[in-house]
């Protein structure tokens, strides 16, 4: 069975190798077949390349049509806003914005929304181009006509599209345009902007001048609106800056303000310009509350419609450009230069002046355009208070580094004495007193120090009390006795007539004055006594007569006491001749008591005597002087020298020290 069964499997293996045989000589005469058949179909395949190439070119351009299509309305919208903007063109040129200016500016807006209507079609038509020329190149196209076609179109949109900018170039339609409209503002604000008038007494300060008229201003604002949208605000704002600034410099050059120009190398004293610090102080105010309150509200007038921060910008630079930092200049001379006793007084003008404009200050210049207005200010302010707070500290120190100085030789009363006594009169007075405490409050406020009540008051009565040390001082620093009574007498005269019913005499006490005329009435009871009144004891009449009850005198025993007493009168005289008296009232009341002690003695000597010895042949030898020449020559004494400063001149300066007889306490002598 096993055996049966291999050979049919044999048989059967043998068949299928058969087969096998057979089918692959049959394989190998097909392939012998196929090599002709695929040299053939080769050939096929490089006809039908070039075939599908030229289909694919044909797809590709159908592709960029799609591009060419969207881009085709835009372009002829674009055609159509060019030829507008050429309409406009030609009705703006011709147009006068003076004649219509609400027409004018309809056409410059029309103008500008279509060349930026013009700009943007133009920049959608060259986007779609420029993707179909990419997508060209991309594919390799080769056809070269395309691509010229393509940027040949891109050229001349892209011109079309610089159209705005051509406009707003020099000599562009939209350039010109702009410049008329300024033209127009420039105008418009010419038109309407005078000097103010000026009026000659700036005591009372006249109201600012009305507004410009509503017509105008409303014109104005269109013009800034329409020019704010192309970014040119800024050149309405230089020009209303020109114009009104201009006027603001007119108006106060009618002023005469050389004076601000001065450099502090020009004058050595602040006495040499103080007449101009009051004058600083009105011309100040009148620019705050007269030019500048003008130009403030003619500026929010104006610039209303633009906010704020413009007009407030425009308004700071009219304020420099008018010259308010030579304001600021002038009083920062005076604050820095050097010490004297005056410029106290005129440092509190000026702070009252700044003072008295403080709220119009923070109203006008509260704004950030003002910061360095505000700053300067301020500065300026604080240089003020700093400076008077020290010179008002310094006061008694400086009268006693006056002490060792030598008195006048004259025994006038010392310049020293003239000022401090009115000086401190008007540190007392409500004007400046209050000045002067307000002055002293801050500093110390910025200082941490405490303000006491009764601080000037305190500082005034040291400062008396070192000029009185002052002239005990001097006093005793005469050689001759008679001058230092005189020189007493004379001094505590003037306290007591010049201070008595002043703010000083109400400081100081009725004591305190009455004790000085007191002393007034005993010095000159020893000038007197020890001077003039030893002149009578020379006319003595003893031995004169030679027989008891006859007439018949010593000749020679009158002519020695006679020529005795001349020459002792005329010692006396010659040594006084130059001494001062300025007070008028004290010198007569002088002149009267020399009369009183020696006139009456000399004239009834002479009258009883001279009778006797009249029939002498010459009696003039020895009568050097009759009794009416002698009472000349005492009238005549104590008179003030021509120059020297006398009590009309020195003694009263009318609250601003006018005459002020001294520059500063260091460099000025008593005697001066």
């Amino acid at each position: 069975m096993a055996q049966d069964l291999d050979i049919e499997n044999l048989v059967a293996s043998r068949e299928i190798l058969k087969k096998s045989l057979e089918k692959s000589r049959e394989l190998d005469v097909a392939i012998n077949e196929t090599g002709p058949r695929l040299g053939k179909s080769k050939q096929r395949l490089a006809s039908l390349e070039v075939a599908i190439q030229n289909v694919a070119s044909k797809c590709a351009l159908y592709h960029v049509r799609r591009h060419i299509d969207r881009a085709v309305g835009p372009a002829a919208a674009a055609l159509r806003i060019f030829d507008v903007v050429n309409e406009l063109e030609t009705s703006l040129t011709s147009a006068d914005p003076s004649a219509d200016l609400r027409g004018y500016l309809v056409t410059v807006q029309r103008i500008e929304e279509a060349v930026k209507l013009l700009r943007d079609n133009c920049k959608l038509v060259i986007l779609w181009l420029e993707d179909a020329l990419q997508f060209l190149e991309d594919k390799g196209v080769a056809d070269d006509g395309y691509i010229l076609k393509f940027k040949k179109c891109l050229k001349i949109l892209k011109q079309l599209q610089e159209v705005e900018v051509s406009f707003g170039l020099r000599g562009g339609l939209l350039m010109d345009a702009f410049n008329q409209l300024e033209n127009e503002f420039r105008r418009l604000l010419i038109v309407n902007s005078f000097p103010p008038p000026v009026p000659d007494e700036l005591d009372v300060i006249p109201f600012p001048p009305p507004s410009f008229p509503d017509s105008d201003i409303n014109k104005m604002q269109m013009i800034m609106e329409r020019l704010m949208v192309s970014n040119r605000l800024d050149r309405c704002q230089s020009i209303y800056v020109e114009v009104r600034s201009s006027i603001v410099m007119t108006a106060l050059k009618a002023l005469d303000l050389g004076y601000l120009e001065l450099s502090l190398s020009e004058f050595d004293s602040v006495q040499n310009i103080e007449g101009y610090v009051d004058q600083w102080g009105k011309h100040l105010e009148f620019a705050v509350k007269y030019l500048f309150e003008m130009e403030y509200r003619l500026c929010d007038d104006v610039f209303q419609t633009v906010g704020c921060d413009v007009w407030m910008e425009c308004f700071a630079k009219i304020v420099l450009r008018s010259g308010f930092y030579n304001f600021i200049k002038f009083a920062n001379s005076i604050a820095r230069s050097k010490k004297e006793a005056i410029k106290l007084l005129k440092l509190l003008d000026i702070f009252a002046a700044l003072d008295k404009l403080r709220l119009d200050f923070n109203r006008l210049f509260s704004g950030k355009s003002c910061l360095d207005i505000q700053t300067q200010t301020r500065d300026l302010i604080k240089k003020v208070i700093d400076r008077a707070s020290e010179l008002f500290w310094e006061l008694s120190v400086q009268v006693e580094s006056q002490r060792s100085s030598n008195p006048p030789t004259d025994g006038s009363v010392p310049r020293l004495v003239l000022f401090v006594t009115d000086y401190c009169n008007i540190l007392l007075e409500d004007e400046y007193k209050s000045m002067l405490l307000e002055v002293l409050k801050i500093h110390g406020c910025w200082n941490n120090l405490e303000f006491k009540e009764g601080i000037l008051s305190s500082q005034v009565e040291h400062i008396v009390k070192a000029l009185e040390l002052n002239l005990q001082t001097w006093a005793k620093a005469y050689e001759d006795t008679n001058l230092s009574h005189f020189f007493r007498m004379n001094n505590y005269w003037y306290f007591f007539k010049n201070i008595n019913g002043t703010k000083l005499h109400d400081l100081m006490g009725d004591n305190w004055l009455s004790a000085y005329e007191e002393d007034m009435e005993y010095h000159a009871a020893v000038y007197l006594s020890e001077s003039w009144g030893k002149l009578p004891a020379l006319l003595s009449e003893e031995d004169l007569v030679l027989f008891p009850g006859g007439r018949a005198i010593n000749h020679d025993l009158l002519q020695k006491r006679i020529k005795e007493f001349a020459n002792a009168f005329e010692d006396v005289y010659n040594k006084q001749s130059y001494w001062i008296l300025s007070d008028k009232s004290l010198r007569l009341r002088t002149c009267q008591w020399i009369m009183q002690v020696v006139f009456p003695p000399y004239k009834s000597y002479i009258q009883k005597y001279m009778p006797l010895i009249e029939y002498e042949e010459d009696t003039s030898k020895y009568l050097k002087y009759t009794p009416a020449s002698l009472e000349d020559m005492i009238n005549s004494l104590f008179q003030p020298k021509l120059g020297k400063c006398g009590s009309t001149k020195c003694t009263h300066l009318v609250n601003k020290i006018k005459n002020a007889v001294t520059n500063h306490f260091p460099s000025t002598p008593a005697a001066a």
